[in-house]
């Protein structure tokens, strides 16, 4: 298993218990994530209002990516 599966599994197993936790509720899942963003919004990051040059860079140097970028 890859570092990446690894902390992808680890991601999911966190997110399984916190639905565990509200008996699998959506609604009640929302409203706990919702008061985390409340209590921890300083930590949050803004969406980025440009694209940020590494990105443009890696869109620009692999054409995969630059193919399946949306058109704007």
């Amino acid at each position: 298993m890859s570092d990446y599966d690894f902390t992808i599994d680890q991601i999911r197993k966190t997110r399984h218990q916190i639905s565990k936790k509200f008996n699998h509720d959506p609604k009640k899942i929302v409203e706990y994530y919702i008061e985390l963003q409340k209590k921890y919004g300083d930590r949050l990051l803004a969406k980025p209002q440009e694209e940020h040059a590494e990105a443009s860079f890696i869109k620009k140097s692999n054409p995969a990516v630059k193919a399946a970028a949306p058109r704007r």
